[in-house]
């Protein structure tokens, strides 16, 4: 049993910053450690990427491919991920599961959108709000009985 008074930190949990300027003794006296002079002895000096007015790197390569500044990036939920779902027992299922719902089960962990693809079987007869499915998706679900919702992104 440990008192309340015998709680110790872990040897090395905090380490000793670096004494810089302290006077020649220290060994990081003077310039800090610092050289001489230069571009990267100065404050704030030393740009990433810089190569002494050689022209950097990433300026010689040419420019490749297109960066679409407005594609939505989906987080995807598979049939059998929403048949898991109700097999397990889980009791989220039985309410209509809207995309809250699938956070809180833990199939979608992030705030993007949510689309629906078709991977695997659906058996149960779901209510599903979604923002996007594809067509085979739909198909599978109106086959299933359930209905799916859309809702805007």
């Amino acid at each position: 049993m440990s008192l309340l008074n015998q709680i110790r930190e872990n040897p090395d949990a905090r380490k000793k910053p670096k004494c810089l300027g302290r006077g020649i003794g220290t060994g990081k006296g003077k310039t800090s450690g610092k050289g001489h002079k230069g571009h990267k002895a100065r404050s704030g000096g030393a740009r990433k990427l810089f190569e002494g007015g050689q022209m950097p790197l990433y300026r010689r390569l040419p420019k490749r491919g297109f960066h679409n500044p407005f594609k939505v990036t989906y987080t995807l939920i598979n049939l059998d991920d929403l048949q898991q779902l109700v097999d397990s027992g889980n009791p989220l299922a039985k309410k209509p599961i809207t995309i809250e719902v699938l956070r809180q089960a833990g199939l979608v962990r992030d705030n993007l959108p949510v689309k629906l693809l078709c991977r695997g079987e659906l058996k149960a007869k779901l209510e599903l709000e979604v923002h996007a499915a594809s067509a085979a998706a739909k198909e599978a679900f109106a086959k299933a009985g359930g209905t799916l919702q859309l809702v805007g992104a």
